[in-house]
């Protein structure tokens, strides 16, 4: 191998590892349960207690 063969290959390697440690992985996207305020907004769409009701109804720690 030349010097030219093994600079690109080693180029094309850093760009993959850049691009795969930046995507997010798709099969954990649906689980993710987004910001607060969208989190809050299903609930109330559901007919479920707002976040703010839920998180305020929970028993103290002790």
């Amino acid at each position: 191998m030349t010097d030219e063969s093994v600079l690109r290959i080693a180029a094309i390697y850093a760009v993959l590892s850049v691009i795969e440690n930046n995507a997010r992985d798709s099969s954990k996207i649906g689980r993710d349960p987004g910001p607060v305020w969208t989190q809050d907004h299903i609930r109330m769409n559901t007919g479920k207690n707002s976040l703010m009701n839920r998180k305020a109804s929970r028993s103290p720690w002790r």
